[in-house]
């Protein structure tokens, strides 16, 4: 029999107060490789949290966060497996794309740089605008950048904060066939949308997050009107 291989992300007990408000109550969660995760809920549900918490950038009050078998937080190995792209891309605007991304490869301490660089400007579709000034890119072809970056050290876990925010219908289109090339070389993705339509053929599992806690948590359905019917029913709740 073949062994179960290890959860990528395994999350218990996790807690993070603000002040007097309570940000995260109490989350477990268990994300095995290849899972691509859409993390949803209303304003103030914990969703940001939760996905700062996964990346490192932010440290629980109580619980842990291991990814790869390994302690996240105060571990540079835990947090090298780790991809994060925020709803803002903080490109530098003043460096070309490629000039981004060496710059990346230099904190990642990423060897053949240039050939991993190629690659990820390829798969974003973003070789031809590869000389071109981040800031004059329109926000689509920046969001791809970003994922590009969040990607070029070959990360186990990519964790997506509305990326589509701002995005019209074509490049929308463009930044998830980005997003579904990364789940094809095995990627496991979390993506925080307010529009589960924006990743739905994408997504394999929907997680619910309501005043910090984990209300629903299964498979994605294969209809997306009936998620709906049943996100609005556990909100109401």
């Amino acid at each position: 029999m073949t062994p179960l291989r290890p959860p990528v992300v395994e999350v218990r007990g996790l807690g993070r107060r603000f002040g007097h408000v309570r940000a995260l109550r109490s989350v477990d969660l268990v994300i095995g490789e290849g899972e691509v995760l859409l993390l949803s809920g209303p304003n103030g549900a914990g969703k940001s949290t939760l996905l700062r918490l996964l990346a490192g950038l932010t440290r629980p009050d109580t619980g842990t966060v291991r990814v790869l078998e390994r302690a996240l937080h105060g571990n540079p190995q835990g947090r090298s497996a780790v991809g994060f792209l925020s709803h803002q891309t903080f490109l530098y605007d003043d460096l070309t794309a490629r000039e981004n991304l060496r710059f990346a490869a230099t904190l990642h301490g990423i060897e053949s740089a240039e050939r991993e660089i190629a690659r990820v400007l390829e798969a974003a579709g973003l070789l031809q605008a590869a000389d071109t000034r981040a800031g004059v890119l329109s926000h689509g072809l920046q969001q791809r950048l970003a994922i590009a970056r969040a990607t070029l050290h070959a990360p186990a876990l990519l964790l997506l904060d509305e990326p589509f925010s701002g995005l019209d219908a074509l490049a929308a289109d463009l930044l998830r066939r980005t997003i579904a090339a990364e789940c094809a070389r095995g990627r496991t993705v979390v993506c925080v949308t307010h529009q589960p339509a924006e990743i739905w053929e994408i997504a394999t599992r929907i997680v619910v997050l309501d005043r910090g806690a984990v209300v629903f948590d299964a498979p994605r359905p294969p209809l997306l009107d009936d998620f709906t019917a049943t996100y609005r029913g556990l909100i109401a709740a």
